[in-house]
């Protein structure tokens, strides 16, 4: 992680409007090798059943918790909005 921090500082000033494809086709790789290498998995392929319903309990927590956090975000700074522009402040 270091190196690639160091990288990105060096070529900072270039032009890598590539790069963003570049990254979204290795991460589509791999997530294909993952899937290749969980379905080789034959533990993986015969619990997927009770392994989908876990996944589908964590990402509905996980789907209402950042929803709930979201907004209470969203009030705190709409709140922090209304009471500059009370003040007589510029709301931008």
């Amino acid at each position: 992680m270091a190196s690639g921090i160091l990288a990105g500082w060096l070529l900072r000033r270039r032009n890598l409007r590539l790069l963003g494809r570049i990254i979204s086709v290795l991460i589509w790789l791999l997530l294909f090798l993952l899937g290749v290498e969980a379905g080789g998995d034959e533990r993986i392929v015969k619990g997927i059943a009770s392994l989908g319903m876990e996944a589908l309990v964590v990402t509905s927590g996980g789907v209402a918790g950042s929803s709930i956090l979201a907004y209470a975000l969203w009030r705190v700074a709409v709140r922090g909005k209304t009471r500059e522009s009370q003040k007589g402040g510029e709301v931008r």
